[in-house]
């Protein structure tokens, strides 16, 4: 995994540079916007650590400007400020995490390795997700492109998250999925328990995809087990 210092301030940029290579990670550095923007495109990297305050191209711009390029990149912005408008302003630009100067060491590399997880895991699920998955004798469709699922045809009109899900299931068709599974592909760390619920959201796809939802014949639950999309024994990918 490669990660990306972005610090107008030498000092901290080695610093940080330090911290990541002792950690295991590649490391590459720029000390200005437009250098940032250059280096990225070259570099590719799986994080960036971005400075907030820094002359020209500010953190974040450079932000906004790597979000389009890459929507998995974990990007950490960096700070001496803390208030909340300042963080408000970097969630906005599209930044995963926020952490104010001076940070503590050993926090910034657990937040490094979250950012890290979260675009690894991003990342090999658009690579391994593309295309068109059809389950259920070919009755359930997953247009990953368009992000749309049609059961016989029609739109099942999936939120978001829905249609991840049903595209988790349908990606390995009669295979059961626990609903730990489930989280750890569709949510990561963004789960919250007290407000997410899977058996929820289980029951509304039910409700636009079955024929009789309290007798699902497509999203089927595995006692004990989780939930799979089809039969094992009829399995069609």
């Amino acid at each position: 995994m490669k990660v990306m210092v972005v610090d107008d301030e030498r000092d901290i940029c080695a610093v940080v540079e330090r911290l990541v290579s002792g950690a295991g990670y590649e490391c590459c550095s720029a000390l200005d916007g437009a250098e940032a923007i250059a280096l990225y495109e070259e570099e590719k990297p799986d994080a960036v650590i971005l400075d907030v305050m820094m002359p020209g191209i500010n953190g974040f711009e450079i932000c906004k400007e790597l979000r389009m390029r890459d929507d998995r990149v974990g990007i950490i912005m960096l700070s001496a400020k803390s208030d909340i408008v300042d963080k408000s302003m970097g969630f906005s630009a599209g930044c995963d995490d926020y952490v104010s100067k001076p940070f503590n060491a050993d926090e910034l590399l657990m937040r490094i390795g979250a950012a890290l997880r979260r675009a690894s895991a991003s990342k090999v699920e658009g690579e391994r997700l593309s295309g068109v998955l059809r389950a259920c004798g070919g009755d359930v469709e997953v247009l990953l492109d368009k992000g749309e699922a049609l059961v016989k045809g029609k739109n099942a009109n999936l939120t978001p998250k829905e249609f991840r899900i049903l595209a988790l299931l349908a990606s390995r068709p009669g295979e059961v999925f626990t609903s730990q599974s489930v989280i750890e592909h569709v949510w990561g760390d963004d789960y919250v328990p007290s407000s997410t619920s899977i058996a929820v959201f289980v029951r509304k796809i039910r409700s636009k995809i079955e024929d009789n939802p309290s007798k699902p014949k497509y999203l089927q639950t595995v006692w004990h087990g989780g939930y799979r999309l089809g039969d094992p024994e009829s399995l069609d990918s």
